[in-house]
């Protein structure tokens, strides 16, 4: 989708919402990860809700959760430039996608030690 380089104020909002959901739907359909995590969040968020004891710890236990989606989605489009650059291996495209997945495996680090403190 190319964006409207001359949208101004609302019709700008507008076109942000429009790619946002775009970027959403596409890693919902390219990722698995993200799917997993999704449902990691749609399991946890009800949990957090139900045994976080004040709204601080709601929110931290949801938010560290939120992280974890942000950082994949982050991920998902490093992985999808570094493909779009190509597919034959090279040293720095690796280090770019291992870089992106350390990042996901320390916001999941960050989920865990999150709920393991507020919750034990």
């Amino acid at each position: 989708m190319m964006a409207n380089q001359n949208a101004k104020g609302f019709k700008r909002l507008i076109n942000a919402c429009i790619f946002s959901f775009a970027g959403f739907k596409a890693t919902w359909q390219h990722e698995e990860a993200f799917r997993q995590e999704v449902s990691l969040f749609l399991l946890t968020t009800p949990l957090a809700l139900w045994l976080g004891g004040s709204n601080i710890e709601k929110v931290l236990l949801i938010g560290s959760v939120v992280l974890v989606l942000l950082v994949e989605l982050l991920n998902s489009a490093v992985e999808a430039v570094v493909d779009r650059v190509g597919f034959e291996h090279h040293e720095l495209s690796g280090r770019a996608k291992d870089i992106g997945s350390a990042a996901v495996m320390l916001s999941l680090i960050w989920a865990a030690v999150t709920w393991a403190i507020i919750l034990l």
